[in-house]
């Protein structure tokens, strides 16, 4: 006979327990550090894990990252590629970007393995070979999600994910809450959901992990 839990868990605590089951190394940790010093939010453990878990699942060898910060996620992603997979990584900040290249050395990622492109995610994007990635990963402003759904669905092959990060923030629960990002983010997660190229899930790792294979 199967007992039921007196009480319910800790939400906080389950959720420190999630964030902290895969511990960050040396190289992870000061890249983390480096965010912090200069007011940057990257994606917790939970949520590197997260995307680790979907470059290995897809063998990806063609990854594309929306946001590059201090290079937090694009080593989680680095860690799941296939050995001969190249991250193209986009962000706005030519000193995030700096500081990113530093942390993928340190972690043994050379350039070979990088392509590293200062710019709006909205301007390269297009720029981008329709259907040749595996996995489009977006951390960026969520006013413009709905665009960057558009953006990865066209880069994707068939089988290949995107992921978009933050679709929990605060707010996104309350109907009262209408500025912009937040309106953006609700419509993101209605459009994946609806989507029949689209198979989704939403996971409560970080700031809210939306992923979805493309079928078709």
């Amino acid at each position: 006979m199967t007992g039921r839990p007196d009480s319910a868990p800790d939400p906080w605590a389950l959720r420190d327990h999630v964030e902290g089951y895969l511990p960050e190394d040396d190289v992870l940790l000061a890249a983390r550090a480096s965010a912090a010093r200069r007011g940057n939010a990257p994606v917790g453990p939970g949520a590197g894990a997260g995307l680790r878990f979907l470059a290995a699942g897809t063998a990806a060898r063609a990854v594309v990252e929306v946001g590059t910060g201090m290079g937090v996620s694009g080593l989680w992603l680095l860690r799941g590629m296939a050995g001969d997979g190249v991250l193209t990584s986009i962000d706005i900040d030519p000193e995030n970007q700096r500081a990113a290249r530093q942390s993928f050395t340190a972690a043994g990622y050379g350039p070979s393995r990088l392509r590293l492109i200062n710019g709006l995610g909205l301007e390269v994007l297009p720029r981008l070979t329709d259907g040749g990635y595996d996995l489009v990963f977006v951390d960026a402003g969520p006013a413009d999600y709905p665009r960057y759904l558009d953006e990865a669905v066209r880069l994707l092959r068939g089988g290949g994910i995107i992921a978009l990060h933050g679709v929990l923030s605060p707010g996104v629960l309350d109907p009262d809450v209408t500025d912009a990002g937040t309106v953006a983010l609700r419509e993101v997660a209605r459009q994946v959901r609806d989507d029949d190229r689209l198979a989704p899930v939403l996971l409560p790792l970080g700031g809210g992990l939306l992923a979805a294979v493309k079928t078709a």
